[in-house]
């Protein structure tokens, strides 16, 4: 296919274009930084010009993308003032989503978060594991433009009945150099509480990417991604006793197994994490 990737700079970004290129298909970058030259085009994501413009085609690099994939974002709460993240994250999206329309792109995989799941966990979850199943619970203004991305999505594609558009709650993204850091967690239970202990190797977040192209349908849905186990040394059971006492178990649980369920993204996608910080052995005490 031919794909454009916003945000194809970023962390998680040049994991997924290196994935896609060596599945064969041709992608373009979009991105405000990033080395200019083949496959990448300098874009502004809230310029709905320079998108729509992009998207529908480009003199002497393409002619019009078979699917998009949205990554282009302010990739956390924080980084800049909240309303700053608010008017970049929900414009560009809101960009993007509309110039697939116009251009009759009918693929659209893009980047939810963990955080619509009720992140940082200081009010307990619901349930553990986690699913789809419960309401978003954003906490951040960061968090609350995913939440209203997911409902623009639902419209956009109750709209046009042959449009997918599929939202990825990737969990917190790792390269393998940050493993590293990782055995320090089991000093204290409650350093990554805040997210259930998950996280996601960027290259099995380029697999969910490439799982979604391949196998979403028509319509809207969402995924959590993260990865098989827990950053924690420590058995999955014994850290949710310990820091989440009153919080229901759903299931008996394996001995590192995530507790952000990734069940519905390997049952509807086929999506299967190959990568783990245990790999190494960094499995600590």
């Amino acid at each position: 296919m031919k794909i454009a990737i916003t945000g194809g700079s970023g962390k998680l970004g040049k994991s997924v274009v290196q994935r896609l290129r060596l599945e064969g298909h041709h992608v373009i970058n979009l991105d405000r930084v990033g080395e200019r030259g083949v496959g990448m085009v300098q874009v502004d994501l809230q310029n709905y010009g320079q998108v729509i413009d992009v998207i529908l085609g480009l003199d002497g690099v393409h002619t019009g993308f078979d699917a998009i994939v949205h990554l282009g974002a302010i990739p956390a709460p924080g980084l800049i003032p909240d309303a700053a993240t608010f008017q970049n994250n929900m414009l560009s999206t809101y960009n993007v989503f509309q110039a697939a329309r116009r251009a009759n792109v009918k693929r659209i995989v893009y980047a939810s978060s963990e955080t619509v799941l009720g992140l940082p966990f200081d009010i307990d979850p619901p349930y553990i594991p986690v699913d789809e199943e419960y309401p978003a619970r954003p906490e951040s203004t960061y968090s609350l433009v995913k939440h209203l991305e997911e409902q623009m999505a639902i419209q956009l594609t109750r709209w046009d009945s042959e449009l997918s558009i599929t939202a990825l709650r990737f969990s917190n993204v790792m390269d393998p150099s940050d493993y590293e850091a990782f055995p320090s967690f089991n000093a204290n239970a409650t350093l990554r509480s805040w997210n259930l202990w998950s996280y996601i190797d960027g290259r099995d977040g380029a697999q969910a990417v490439l799982r979604a192209l391949e196998n979403a349908g028509p319509g809207f849905e969402t995924f959590i991604i993260a990865a098989a186990d827990t950053v924690m040394g420590r058995s999955s059971a014994d850290l949710a006793t310990e820091v989440f006492p009153n919080v229901k178990l759903q299931k008996q649980l394996g001995e590192h197994e995530t507790l952000l369920s990734i069940d519905k993204a390997r049952r509807m996608l086929g999506y299967s994490p190959e990568h783990s910080w245990r790999d190494k052995g960094k499995i600590g005490t």
